[in-house]
């Protein structure tokens, strides 16, 4: 019997924001997920015919992208933070150092199921993301699929295209390799706190005001900012080296507010150029984080323009 695209885009359609979701976790990066989802409906549309309904259309379509996934993985260098290379600097006078490697990047929350946002809001964090960059690959596919989304071991099963006695052995080895460096997954505050935290933050950085930056960041607070494989911990390095080699004069910097990884999140503009993305962690204690993704491409991405 012959079945139409009609029929394909029904039953599969409602799955790709969670497919997109997923495919973010297993890269670590926007731009590999979106093609990974693109290649994921192309398969299945070519194999739809032959779909029996031996499982759900949802976890049929998990197992497609989850090889596709594994695919890119044997393809691509692991994707990093700056805090995964190294520790912190001490002197931040210093002139930060670039690295020449894949960086993990933020994902919109435009591209996101609201729902799913809020409902599995810390399995979307820039920390966490970065982490699961660590494990094997279908190590890290088991441990998505069963301790982040919650799936059931047979499920996860299907998708793996396995056991679920082999499923359990994988996911016990990436629990022991992540309780190795546990990912750093802070407190968060209540959506209206953040949305003032970040309307501060942005007054602070565009008047270029040290002391106003210096109320917002928690005495721990760290400071990311990719290209560079150098980074502050500690806000008594961060705010020097905020102030001394990043505000400039008032007005350098023009920020927008929106949200990545379920996170607040400010697109950036210096001299009224595309400059990326800056990402908060906020906690009751005040900003946790700084993750500052220098990539002008991730401005579009956000849909953003490119300059202002």
């Amino acid at each position: 019997m012959s079945i139409g695209m009609g029929d394909f885009a029904t039953d599969t359609e409602p799955y790709r924001r969670e497919l997109l979701a997923h495919c973010y976790r297993m890269l670590g990066s926007v731009d590999d997920a979106e093609d990974v989802v693109q290649e994921t409906y192309l398969r299945a549309w070519r194999s739809y015919e032959a779909f029996q309904g031996r499982s759900s259309v949802r976890t049929w379509l998990h197992r497609i992208a989850t090889n596709a996934c594994l695919s890119a993985l044997s393809h691509r260098s692991r994707r990093f933070l700056p805090s995964g290379l190294g520790g912190p600097a001490d002197d931040p006078m210093n002139p930060p150092m670039a690295a020449e490697v894949q960086w993990v990047q933020p994902i919109p929350d435009s591209m996101l199921d609201p729902a799913a946002i809020v409902a599995a809001r810390d399995s979307l964090r820039i920390a966490l993301i970065a982490t699961l960059q660590e494990l094997p690959g279908r190590q890290r596919a088991v441990f998505i699929l069963r301790d982040v989304l919650a799936w059931p071991a047979a499920d996860v099963a299907q998708v793996m295209g396995s056991s679920t006695a082999a499923v359990k052995s994988t996911l016990q080895r990436a629990r022991a390799r992540l309780a190795q460096t546990p990912p750093d997954v802070e407190q968060t505050v209540e959506p209206g706190e953040l949305s003032a935290v970040l309307a501060h933050y942005i007054a602070a950085v565009e008047e270029a005001d040290g002391t106003a930056l210096e109320q917002l960041l928690r005495v721990d607070a760290r400071v990311e900012a990719t290209p560079w494989r150098t980074w502050f911990s500690g806000r008594a390095t961060c705010l020097p080296f905020l102030v001394q080699q990043v505000l400039g004069s008032p007005g350098t910097w023009r920020l927008l507010p929106t949200s990545a990884n379920g996170q607040p999140a400010a697109v950036a503009y210096h001299g009224g150029q595309a400059y990326g993305i800056l990402l908060l962690t906020v906690t009751p204690a005040g900003i946790a984080r700084i993750n500052a993704f220098g990539d002008p491409g991730l401005v579009k991405r956000f849909g953003f323009p490119a300059s202002v």
